[in-house]
């Protein structure tokens, strides 16, 4: 008996599918009384994983569901009214090109009355009758319903699933809903990593590493950030009258994703694993043949739906974005991101919300750098239709203030209106003119957000084609509202003739990019930033990799994505040739910051840099990165800095050498009473292990009304940034020839770096930041209740069988 209820402990896992190594059927795992109910051996964790990280992203399971319902509203509210407006209302009325009198007795007088709004409403006999007898509006509602039914399907299966994901962060992680805000990813995922060592989610691995949760999230956004790398899809087109253009919508990569990834006929099995016959080089032809077919049928079905989608898009984006116009004209010239920039501009192993708050916080750089372009004949033009336009809506202004009778003219309204659009139009146009001219400045601050820009950008700031390029990637709001409405009726066609013919090179690229990681499935092996496989020897890792040209990542995204993965993730440990990568360049920041300016002379000349740039924040992560940019412009103009020295000139490259050693060297706490000190919570970082930074007394009252977690993840932002400006230009110093003194300075081999390591000797490193407070930098803090995970690397592609979880 004492057996039977030992053995009750144990339950047997059913229900395996292909997610079970094989000879693994019989696998018992061990069940701790009070878990028996719960999350043990979850047979799909990708999906698993990606829900509890959209839960938590979108702030619980309360606004999840609102938002689904609504979303099922709104298509209801969007198909009734169109309906009802083609059909059930009389605009000869409305318009006042029928009459319509009501009369009543006056006395023996008939008096008229105005018309009404239900004067223009037909009765619901009529209207019913309109709507029968045209048989496309049935075809076009039957379609609609069936659609909507399938959506409401959808989303009670959503209800069910994500009512799921509540119970497992109250029972599992012990995060309640209400607190559930107050939790960074980095602390949620961090009791994930926790729960593993208590409960086998994922029978395949003892331990899970942050790592694997972001490859799980992103297996499939990571092969499109590497295809896109790589110029593998077809979103760059040369057009006749256009010239080269970039073309990605969401329609567009719906379609991509559908082909490749979980459509029939696409290239997976399932969620994680690619088709064995697409990792075997022989029947590639055949493969490739059999690819084109699914894209050719895609692209058909896609030229079928082209008049039901292109009408749901021109209906969502008139109820969507008309009122915004006609309150806010200016907005359709704002610019937001385009989706291929934020492709483009991804690091691999890069979730959601990283990536918007990266690019969230170059966007008033880059929107500054974009306005910076004026052209003086438009300026001219502008300037002058605006007098005239402001000039006749002034006078009907003053009319209709006069006498309100003015406004029952025909069309006044709408000349007043037009009026307006076309002033706020081309005020647009006309520059600020006290604006300063500095574009390279602007570049690379923007560059310190992005964290990409193409070689050839460097020097070229001030051109038009710079400024054209850029504009691919932070579009106007109105090119990607005409993109979306054009999208139905282009994608057809750049499927069928253009991403058909590179059916070979897909099948390539995933059979040559697809590596098996036990525990985590088949995932593109430039996600696990491997520098011996993928990295680029421009990029600082000459020496480091065997890549050839066609393995190689361009614009530096391997080393990139390292740096921005090890910065956000300062537990996870690297695997031996990435740790090797990290400590070389570590050797080099400080050898380049031994010629430098001492940090703290560097970081005195943020405010001018700041005031030249009209940058209002003023928060010390901003002065971090102001100082960087700034101090060569100073030096450079021979003009003595705040304590009225003249420095030597310098470079970029060493600025931020400076500042970043100055980090690793700032060990002591401050003794000033003019300081703040914030001691660290954070674990070693593999990058610069200081346990405190700086912070100047003017912050402080900022940083006691900012949260911890938040602020910290500023720093490590503004980490990242200072590495990849440094990146950047030893990229280019080594890829271009050496410049006269006081431009350049000799950039050294991370060779030489590694065959003289005494050449640093500790009277040449940088001083200290004395000049700010303290704080840790290089990732995200963890507070009293945090219980991190034990790191257990992974071989970069170890063989083994099918791994759901």
């Amino acid at each position: 008996m004492a057996d039977f209820e030992t053995y009750q402990e144990y339950q047997r896992i059913e229900d395996f599918e292909e997610d079970s190594p094989p000879g693994e059927e019989d696998l018992l795992v061990h069940v701790p009384e009070g878990l028996k109910d719960s999350w043990h051996h979850i047979k799909n964790l990708d999906n698993f994983f990606t829900r509890i990280y959209h839960f938590h992203q979108k702030n619980g399971f309360a606004c999840m569901m609102l938002s689904e319902f609504f979303e099922l509203v709104q298509f209801l509210f969007v198909v009734t009214f169109t309906t009802f407006l083609c059909n059930c209302v009389e605009y000869d009325v409305l318009f006042a090109n029928k009459a319509v009198n009501h009369t009543t007795h006056s006395g023996s007088s008939l008096e008229r009355n105005k018309v009404t709004l239900t004067d223009a409403i037909l009765p619901s006999q009529k209207c019913t009758e309109r709507i029968q007898g045209n048989g496309w509006i049935i075809f076009l509602l039957i379609m609609a319903a069936i659609f909507w039914v399938y959506r409401l399907v959808k989303v009670f299966c959503n209800i069910l699933s994500y009512w799921e994901i509540r119970q497992f962060y109250i029972k599992a992680l012990k995060i309640t809903m209400d607190e559930l805000c107050n939790y960074t990813w980095q602390e949620v995922q961090g009791r994930l990593t926790n729960l593993q060592r208590e409960q086998q989610m994922c029978i395949h691995k003892k331990e899970l590493t942050e790592l694997d949760i972001y490859h799980r999230i992103l297996r499939f956004k990571n092969y499109m950030v590497a295809m896109v790398n790589k110029s593998l899809l077809p979103v760059q087109l040369h057009l006749p009258l256009l010239g080269d253009v970039v073309f990605l919508t969401q329609g567009l990569k719906y379609n991509f994703e559908l082909i490749f990834f979980w459509g029939p006929g696409s290239l997976f099995q399932n969620k994680w694993n690619l088709h064995p016959k697409y990792k075997r080089a022989g029947n590639r032809l055949e493969l490739a043949t059999q690819l084109s077919r699914v894209i050719l049928l895609a692209g058909l079905a896609n030229l079928l739906l082209c008049p039901f989608i292109l009408v749901w898009q021109v209906l969502y984006a008139f109820f969507s974005y008309t009122e915004t116009i006609k309150r806010e004209p200016g907005s359709l010239g704002a610019r937001r991101w385009s989706l291929y920039g934020r492709l483009y501009l991804r690091h691999f192993n890069e979730l959601d919300h990283e990536l918007h708050g990266r690019l969230g916080r170059g966007y008033k750089p880059v929107s500054k750098y974009m306005n910076s372009f004026t052209s003086p004949l438009f300026t001219v033009i502008a300037k002058n239709v605006a007098f005239f336009s402001g000039s006749i809506l002034a006078v009907l202004i003053a009319l209709t203030v006069y006498d309100e009778d003015v406004l029952t003219v025909q069309h006044i309204l709408t000349a007043i209106t037009m009026l307006g659009v076309v002033v706020t139009v081309t005020r647009s146009f006309i520059p600020d003119e006290h604006m300063v001219w500095c574009p390279e400045q602007l570049l690379q601050c923007v560059l310190a957000h992005i964290h990409y820009m193409p070689d050839h950008w460097k020097g070229n700031a001030n051109k038009s084609e710079t400024r054209d390029e850029m504009a691919q990637l932070f579009q106007y709001k109105a090119v990607f509202i005409l993109e979306e409405l054009l999208s139905p009726i282009v994608t057809p066609f750049i499927l069928i003739f253009f991403l058909r013919h590179k059916s070979l090179e897909i099948i390539d690229f995933f059979r040559n990019f697809t590596v098996e990681v036990v525990g985590v499935g088949d995932i593109c092996s430039f996600a696990q930033m491997d520098i011996r496989k993928h990295g680029n020897p421009q990029w600082l890792s000459e020496g480091q990799t065997e890549a050839s040209v066609y393995q190689q990542a361009e614009n530096g995204k391997t080393e990139l994505s390292l740096m921005h993965f090890t910065i956000k993730n300062p537990r996870w440990h690297p695997p031996q040739e990435s740790s090797f990568f990290i400590s070389h360049l570590k050797e080099k920041v400080h050898h380049d910051a031994a010629g430098a300016p001492p940090a703290q002379h560097i970081l005195s000349e943020a405010p001018l840099f700041s005031s030249l740039l009209s940058n209002e924040s003023g928060t010390a992560p901003d002065n971090l990165l102001a100082s960087v940019i700034a101090h060569p412009v100073l030096t450079a103009s021979g003009l003595p800095g705040r304590d009225r020295r003249f420095v030597q000139p310098s470079t970029t490259a060493s600025a931020a050498a400076s500042v970043l050693a100055s980090l690793s060297t700032s060990q002591q706490p401050s003794r000033t009473r003019s300081h703040i000190l914030l001691p660290s919570t954070y674990p070693e970082n593999p990058m610069y292990r200081s346990d405190r930074t700086v912070i100047e007394e003017r912050s402080d009252s900022r940083i006691r009304s900012i949260n911890r977690s938040a602020l910290l993840s500023e720093f490590a932002s503004a980490e990242m940034s200072l590495h990849a400006i440094y990146m950047h230009e030893v990229h280019q110093q080594s890829s271009l020839p050496q410049q006269v003194s006081g431009q350049w300075q000799a950039s050294v081999p991370l060779g030489d770096l590694q065959s003289n390591p005494g050449s640093l000797s500790q009277s040449s490193q940088p001083e200290s930041l004395s000049g700010l407070s303290q704080l840790r930098l290089g990732g995200w803090t963890e507070e009293a209740e945090e219980e991190e995970e034990e790191i257990v690397n992974e071989p970069p592609a170890l063989s083994g069988s099918g791994v759901g979880s």
